[in-house]
């Protein structure tokens, strides 16, 4: 099975070519089944080869495609590279995306550009798949701007209302940024390293550079800049909240399975750069951390239902970069693992809601959901549990051991663990906020719109009785995802070949508890602020005081801005490039270029004047021009 490596992101690319060279004329239910069938034959193939790969027990496989360029001692392969953490990719972004897939059909049922959603999802796969098997980083670039192409075109998929429009180009915009800083990067390595070949990489770069070299750093610092944009980290997240403008499949498929993940991929695949340049590594840390308190802090203001969870995803790549940043390299992908579980369900579950209650997604405008929306409510339960990293989900066993490598942390480690702890408590807060506001207490779902749907190709508001709308397409991913929530940390992640043994972690029973706690203690907290329940009536009057303080009022609204980010960037880069195209609207290059042809067109006109058709004029100017020549000679 090993030699089929090459058909994994070979089938989705088939059915995207399928998809739009039909240009949308097949019926639906063959476009459907062509855009579903071809990621469920990619899975089934991850499986197979997975199997005999694992049973085998060789660390690597590379396979040789063809030869992609030649230049000079250049030559880029498409080849594809298979360790344990390649399975461990393929599986997650073949399984899942199978899930989201069969879950489209029935979401994007009634939508016009059902076979233009299909062929972007499986584009997306294909390029995704192709970033995670690249044994090189050539190949590995070019999964990447395959991954941003697509981005832009599922998020703007709506495109006939111009906010989403202007969403997709925000999004390919800002991680363009990451991606020159990591262009860069691959012209230093190949100039200093003479190869891109991955596995050339990190076998002669401990050759050729000391720990802490200049060229190092420089190299890993600039792989961390492609990373945060990729993975929507500070400095580079504000694209991503703004990414909710796509249809709900779509923001599962990139906040689960797919383009979020690949920083955390790229990091962990040249995790020795980062070993030979510690001050960037630690700085991957710090990264993460400010970006999971910051994000978490935002995400409790929030009202839209995906908002809020894509502020969720933030903040959980953020422990992801947190585990790489302490070198917890197992930890990182074990969380990226289980992430992918909870958050597609809780994505998927999202989407569910907001079909049944007519496009709504204020959490505001919906209220004692739970016994009309059962298995979206079980769904949020679990799904929310596990993102809580409550006991016995798969949260849980990944974050746990994300948290205790941060405390082992030799410099920073305790202030690391208590910003990973805060975070905890947070997400605990925002999550079952969600869960109460929507799913508990009165009914608001026939109040008037807040605002305008984001997740409909139109933004008309029909209210009407809520119906839950749960086939079997639709549930079966909801059930199976909530299963992996709950049992997916016990799942073994084969990437000790990799990145070596996994040490076990040794911490008191009181660091323990204490980290049981403190998420149990949110929950606690907010099912007194958000459930109606009247044992909180006291809490929920000093929030209600906080928020109509001034102070508080302010902090409220600067959270909910997400740190005011968007503003900060639009004084900085937004404001002053606009100023400059209004300086400069008439074109100063073309302006002079603009006086160059004036010039000619005078020197024509001079000379049009001299053409007067009189021979004595003509004879006159041969002998004055004769003299002038013959004085110029005298008196030179």
């Amino acid at each position: 099975m090993l030699e089929w490596i090459g058909l994994l992101p070979a089938f989705p690319l088939a059915g995207f070519l399928a998809l739009v060279l039909t240009r949308g004329n097949l019926p639906r239910r063959i476009a459907g089944v062509i855009g579903v069938g071809s990621i469920g034959l990619s899975f089934l193939l991850a499986i197979l080869i997975s199997i005999e790969f694992l049973g085998s027990g060789l660390e690597s496989h590379t396979q040789l495609l063809w030869t992609w360029m030649s230049v000079g001692s250049f030559t880029p392969g498409f080849s594809f590279y298979l360790d344990g953490l390649t399975v461990v990719m393929l599986l997650i972004i073949s399984g899942i995306g199978f899930l989201i897939h069969l879950y489209s059909t029935g979401f994007m049922a009634d939508d016009p550009g059902f076979a233009r959603f299909f062929s972007y999802m499986n584009l997306f796969v294909a390029s995704m798949l192709v970033l995670v098997l690249a044994d090189n980083l050539v190949l590995l670039y070019l999964g990447w701007e395959g991954v941003g192409l697509c981005s832009y075109l599922l998020i703007g998929f709506w495109y006939d209302n111009p906010a989403n429009g202007y969403a997709a180009r925000k999004a390919f915009v800002v991680t363009r940024v990451g991606d020159t800083s990591m262009a860069i990067g691959l012209f230093l390595l190949f100039q200093q390293l003479g190869t891109l070949n991955i596995q050339e990489i990190m076998t002669l770069a401990p050759q050729q550079w000391s720990e802490g070299s200049g060229v190092v750093v420089a190299a890993s610092a600039l792989l961390l800049g492609g990373a945060v944009g990729k993975s929507a980290q500070l400095p580079l997240q504000t694209w991503l909240p703004d990414a909710m403008a796509g249809p709900t499949p779509i923001s599962a498929l990139i906040h689960a399975a797919t383009m979020v993940t690949a920083g955390v991929y790229l990091i962990a695949r040249t995790h020795v750069l980062f070993e030979l340049a510690p001050s960037v590594q630690l700085l991957v840390a710090f990264v993460g951390l400010a970006t999971l308190l910051m994000a978490g802090f935002t995400a409790l203001t929030q009202r839209d239902i995906k908002r809020i969870l894509a502020y969720s995803t933030v903040s959980q790549i953020g422990y992801m970069f947190l585990a790489l940043g302490v070198g917890a390299w197992s930890a990182a992908i074990f969380h990226l693992m289980t992430h992918a579980f909870f958050k597609a369900l809780l994505f998927l579950a999202s989407g569910t809601v907001i079909l049944s209650l007519h496009h709504e997604h204020d959490i505001f405008r919906m209220g004692g959901m739970r016994k009309k929306l059962p298995v979206a409510f079980w769904s949020f339960v679990i799904g929310s549990a596990a993102l809580t990293a409550l006991p016995f989900t798969s949260g849980f066993y990944s974050k746990d051991a994300i948290l205790l490598a941060a405390l082992e942390q030799p410099q920073y480690g305790t202030l690391l663990w208590l910003g990973g702890v805060l975070g905890a408590f947070l997400t605990a807060i925002y999550s079952f906020r969600l869960v109460f506001v929507a799913f508990f207490g009165e009914d608001h779902t026939q109040d008037a719109p807040a605002h305008h749907s984001h997740d409909h190709a139109h933004d008309d508001h029909h209210h009407g009785p809520v119906r839950e709308i749960t086939g079997f397409v639709m549930a079966a991913p909801l059930v199976i995802l909530a299963v992996l929530s709950l049992v997916g940390g016990f799942i073994h992640v084969p990437v000790d070949s990799v990145f070596g043994v996994h040490e076990e972690h040794h911490a008191s029973t009181l660091v323990h508890g204490f980290m049981i706690a403190v998420p149990i203690v949110g929950v606690l907290i907010s099912y007194l602020l958000y459930s109606g329940a009247p044992q909180g009536r006291g809490l929920q009057q000093w929030l209600k005081s906080v928020r109509e303080s001034a102070g508080g009022g302010a902090l409220m609204r600067f959270f909910f801005s997400g740190w005011g980010m968007d503003k900060l960037y639009d004084f900085l880069f937004v404001r002053p490039f606009i100023a400059l195209a209004q300086l400069n609207r008439r074109d100063l290059v073309d302006q002079f270029y603009g006086l160059l042809v004036e010039l000619a067109r005078i020197g024509n006109r001079a000379i049009v004047l001299t053409q007067t058709g009189y021979l004595r004029w003509y004879a006159i100017s041969l002998i004055g021009g004769l003299v002038l020549v013959i004085g110029i000679g005298v008196w030179a």
